[in-house]
């Protein structure tokens, strides 16, 4: 295969998907920005693609919750295409909003089972939150191969704080080694707040579901992609990849290898 085709998926209210798909582009895909309606009319199908990506923004205005109206667009509209999307071991990628639907929708932690046991909701601090934050990578996930122990990425949320139903969920997580972001200081240590900006439980930044898979995270890849964006060790004139390049690659290469 030469180029994955990758979804960038969006609504009213999407902000992020450009940068998503130059982050992609870079990755060496095609990305294609596609609105829902699209998908929903039958104008458009998930199977002409490889990857799904759900990028950052404010999703209808984030009523009734960030991410809640998209989540059950795709959950009461979309069933049937990504039960198929995910049974033929394609990827998917949610960040800060996208993150949220698919937590909202059920497809994480839970895949194709669209069960909700987890939520994004209001940060402890009762504030937007916008700083960059260190995470440290760990657990199973094709979009995580390779990466760094501890990464550097911003952060731009409101309702981030990741929170489960029951403490079994969060027990399920660790054991299946589903939580592949957690946030920490600069040597690894988790810590609150600042370092986890949210209050999320178990400082969790990130979650992938059983088949490794699908991924959500909070924090924004496509903000890091270049050496220059970087807001202390950063130079115009070097070319070197910033930390959130190799996600997107990863997810690039897995299709390649696997299609």
């Amino acid at each position: 295969m030469k180029k994955p085709k990758v979804c960038i998926l969006r609504t009213a209210g999407t902000n992020c998907d450009k940068e998503t798909a130059s982050a992609f582009l870079l990755a060496g895909s095609e990305p294609e920005l596609l609105h829902i309606n699209s998908l929903v009319g039958g104008k458009e199908s998930l199977d002409n693609f490889h990857i799904l990506a759900l990028p950052g923004g404010f999703s209808y205005g984030d009523d009734v919750a960030s991410g809640k109206i998209f989540a059950n667009e795709l959950r009461f509209k979309l069933a049937d295409s990504l039960h198929k999307f995910i049974g033929s071991g394609k990827l998917i990628i949610g960040i800060c909003n996208g993150f949220q639907i698919l937590v909202k929708s059920g497809l994480l932690p839970n895949g194709a089972q669209l069960e909700q046991d987890t939520s994004l909701i209001i940060n402890d601090s009762g504030k937007f939150e916008a700083r960059w934050v260190y995470l440290k990578s760990s657990g199973r996930c094709a979009w995580t191969r390779g990466l760094k122990e501890i990464i550097y990425l911003p952060v731009a949320h409101g309702e981030g704080k990741f929170i489960a139903k029951e403490k079994s969920v969060l027990n399920r997580l660790k054991t299946n080694k589903q939580i592949v972001f957690q946030y920490c200081d600069a040597s690894g240590n988790l810590s609150g707040y600042p370092d986890n900006p949210n209050g999320s439980h178990e400082s969790i930044a990130g979650i992938t579901d059983e088949t490794g898979r699908i991924l959500g995270l909070m924090p924004h890849p496509e903000r890091h992609i270049f050496s220059m964006h970087h807001p202390r060790n950063w130079n115009l004139g070097t070319k070197k990849s910033g930390d959130g390049l190799q996600i997107f690659k990863n997810g690039v290469d897995f299709i390649k290898k696997n299609f």
